[in-house]
Parts: C-alpha cells; structure tokens; sequence
C-alpha cells in the first residue's frame, strides 16, 4: 500500500456538461503572476496573513475569506501557485451560489448533493439553478484564535440544514501551519534534490459537534471536505494513485458526463486526468482504491504539486456527493479532482480530500489533516520525486 510505504520511509463546482461535447473549448488564459503580484492585490481588499518559510517559501492567508489558504510560492520573488480570482474578489460580492474567491486550500462539508446534500434546499431539483453554498461556508470572516511565525489557527461556529431536513450546529478549528524540511522529507518519503525549490503546508480542520443531539446515518451525515484550487499553467495532468485492479469502479467518472477516454487514462495502479482548465469534469476515488496521496505534473511551469491527507479508516463510510437521489449516501469518495472550464471561464483545477461520515454525538470532535507541497526544479529531478511518491512521473 503507498500510505504505509510512505510512512514507513519517513482541492467543486456543482453544474452538468453534456456528455456528447465534442468541439475543444478555446484555451484557457494561462495567467501567470508573481506571489508578490498576488500578496499586494490581496492586501488592497483586507488584511492577511503570510507565513514565511526559512528558505523564503510564502503562504498567503485570509481569515476574510473563510480562513482559506489564499495561494504559495516556493520563493518571495516565485511564482503564485494557487488560483486566486481577482475578478469576483474585486467586485466585492457576495451570498451568491458560489463566493468563487479561488485558494488553494478551503474549508467545505459534504456531501454535496442526494437526499442528505448541503448544497440544495429540499425538494429542489439537483441541477444548477438550484445549487447555492451554505451561507456559512462562504460568508464573513473567521476568527483568527492564535497566530505566530510559523502558524495561523481560525474558528467560527457553524450551522447547515441538509435536503431531508436535518440541522447541524458545529464549531470548527482550522490551524495552517508551514511543514519543516525534516517533516516534509519524512512524509514524502523522499530526500529532495539541491535544484529543487518548494514550499509545503498543512490544514488541521477539526469540527465538533455543539448540537444537543448525536449525528446518525438515519438523518445523514457531514463529511470534513477540503479542496485545492490551482492554476492549470498550460497543461496539467493530475496524478491519482490507487490499490487493486483496474477492473470494476475505481474512479467514478460520471459527475459532469462521463469523461472522455482521453482525459482519463490507466496506467499501472494510476490515473492520469487532464487538468487544463478548458474542459469541465470531475472524478473520484472511493474508500476501496483511494490511497493516502495524490498530485498533478505542470511540465510548463516545471512544477510538481503534492497532496497528502489523513488515509481512510478501514470499514469507513463516505458521503456521496452524487447530484441524484442515491441508492447508496454513503458510497462516496475520499478522493476527488474537479477540471473548470466553459461555461466557466476556466484556467483552473482542484483537488480534494474528504473525511469519513461524522457520526458524532454531542461534544464529540473529528479532525482531518490535508497537506500541500508545491516543487519546482528541473524535469529529472522531479520526475524522480513523482515516481517515488505518486508511482509515476505523469509523462
């Protein structure tokens, strides 16, 4: 199992797409900027928070939006790895269906859709013009609880009604804080190279219950769901290893329309999805196949992105996510990859981690961990650490 070898050795939008499209979108803008570039327009609409690794890594924070991890670079002069969007920030909106602020790392719950779905008022039909984010998922800012060099923790109490009616009152704590050298060598698995520059964090996100009664699978249950949203940089393949035979249904294709068999490859206990930001789709991996990892190779920036997180629980329940009334809620994913693109404007891709089913009573809590590496370097060497951690180099 990947998970125990790497232990041992040491980021949706909901909507559909017709299936049928055949006719390739224009390309996306790959829109590149300068971390610095990113910080000083954050900075002129409300405050944040920077944390600075020995090496002159940067993470961006915002307790504004939600306690969200804004973007990285591997330097102070580096390139702006996540996916900001200027535009909705710069319009100053909110309470639509998605306050898009983009960042690469933000705090959701799921399941999304079916008859236990946070995303749709009951009764309403699973399609788009239904489809709106709780509004304390996405509205106002956080609490900033403590905060030093290395680390920022945010809090905000919660509460989400699903689609049978269910009410869930919840305190949430979110601590980001920068991974060490020795820490990120331990959890790679891998030394890294002296030509290779990086950055890595992690989300600590912990909910408790604070209602009065126990959550159970009979009114449905939330799930601790995190996603990544990052630049597409021309073209990037995401890279999503997986245990067991490729026979049956390791990865749910079927979100959007089915995948195309060009966008979605197999190759020796992988997949490879193409993550451009021009085609919108979206896969996922259930607790029987998912491991503990996974990545996208942007060969035109020379950037590999690595993703870790807590690795499902044996005999776990997961949410699903389905936009559909389920025969089966909690037969979802652990692992999930969203492409944007029309009738988005694009440019821009996920990826996703999710807890198991939170049947917590009161006072009970649940703590799920999500980590980020970002490194950039030359092909060889980063095709070595891809190999090593995801089981191949993508290319």
């Amino acid at each position: 199992m990947l998970f125990l070898a790497l232990a041992l050795a040491v980021l949706t939008l909901g909507g559909g797409i017709a299936a049928s499209l055949q006719v390739e979108p224009p390309a996306a803008a790959d829109i590149r900027r300068t971390i610095a570039e990113d910080l000083a327009f954050l900075r002129r609409h409300g405050a944040v928070q920077v944390l600075e690794t020995n090496g002159g890594g940067q993470v961006i924070l915002s307790a504004r939006y939600q306690g969200r991890v804004m973007t990285s670079a591997v330097a102070r002069d580096g390139l702006s790895l996540g996916w900001v969007n200027r535009e909705f920030i710069a319009a100053g909106a909110t309470g639509t269906p998605f306050d898009n602020y983009g960042g690469e790392d933000r705090f959701w719950l799921g399941p999304e859709a079916g008859q236990y779905g946070l995303y749709f008022p009951r009764g309403a039909p699973f399609e788009l013009s239904s489809w709106q984010v709780p509004a304390s998922l996405q509205e106002g800012p956080w609490e900033i609880r403590d905060q030093s060099a290395s680390s920022v923790t945010y809090a905000r109490a919660i509460r989400v009604g699903n689609y049978s009616g269910t009410t869930f009152d919840m305190h949430v704590e979110r601590t980001v804080r920068l991974v060490s050298a020795e820490a990120a060598a331990k959890q790679m698995g891998v030394s890294l190279s002296a030509d290779l520059r990086w950055v890595g964090f992690e989300t600590v996100n912990r909910v408790t219950n604070t209602g009065r009664h126990p959550w159970t699978k009979e009114g449905g249950l939330p799930s601790i769901w995190i996603l990544g949203m990052f630049n597409a940089f021309g073209s990037t393949t995401v890279v999503i290893p997986f245990k067991g035979s490729a026979s049956g249904d390791v990865v749910n294709d079927r979100y959007f329309g089915k995948v195309p068999a060009d966008r979605l490859r197999v190759r020796d206990g992988v997949l490879l999805f193409s993550a451009d930001g021009r085609f919108r789709s979206k896969i996922g991996i259930g607790p029987a196949h998912a491991e503990a990892v996974m990545g996208s190779d942007s060969p035109d920036a020379q950037l590999l992105t690595l993703v870790q997180f807590d690795p499902p629980p044996a005999r776990s329940d997961y949410v699903n996510s389905m936009w559909e009334h389920q025969k089966d809620p909690y037969a979802g994913d652990v692992v999930n990859s969203y492409n944007d693109g029309p009738p988005n404007k694009g440019g821009w891709y996920e990826l996703e981690s999710s807890s198991p089913a939170l049947a917590l009573a009161p006072n009970a809590s649940f703590t799920h961990t999500h980590r980020t590496f970002h490194l950039i370097g030359q092909p060889a060497s980063l095709d070595d650490v891809a190999t090593r951690v995801l089981g191949t180099s993508a290319r």
